[in-house]
């Protein structure tokens, strides 16, 4: 696969699709979980498609792919959380808070991981 296929289909595709996935569920779990936990609920279901993605359809091969994929991954993440969370919904108790920062930094190491683990072998 060519590179720029590859960051645009695995980092781009894959960036949106995840970090809309984690924003529906955000979403659909509003009105049932207090809004301080609601980021604790939706990392585990976003993790589990994060790895999920990585497994079965995002064949990063190399460190250099992941340090790639990740850090669109991360910018997705921030800038779509920006625009879409803080600028729009403007959460009265703020919105970064540690699960916000576990969320960007698995973002960024998840692809990487999975270069790292696929050069491997």
């Amino acid at each position: 696969m060519n590179d720029w296929r590859l960051y645009l289909q695995y980092g781009v595709g894959w960036g949106l699709l995840l970090w809309f996935f984690g924003y529906a569920m955000g979403i659909a779990l509003f009105p049932f979980v207090p809004t301080e936990y609601l980021g604790w609920y939706v990392s585990p279901l976003g993790l589990a498609a994060t790895i999920f993605v990585l497994l079965r359809w995002a064949h990063i091969r190399t460190i250099t792919q992941g340090l790639a994929v990740g850090l669109i991954w991360a910018a997705i993440a921030m800038v779509m959380d920006y625009v879409f969370i803080v600028l729009l919904l403007q959460p009265a108790d703020g919105y970064y808070k540690l699960d916000v920062y576990v969320y960007y930094a698995s973002a960024f190491i998840l692809p990487v991981l999975a270069g790292w683990l696929r050069s491997r072998r």
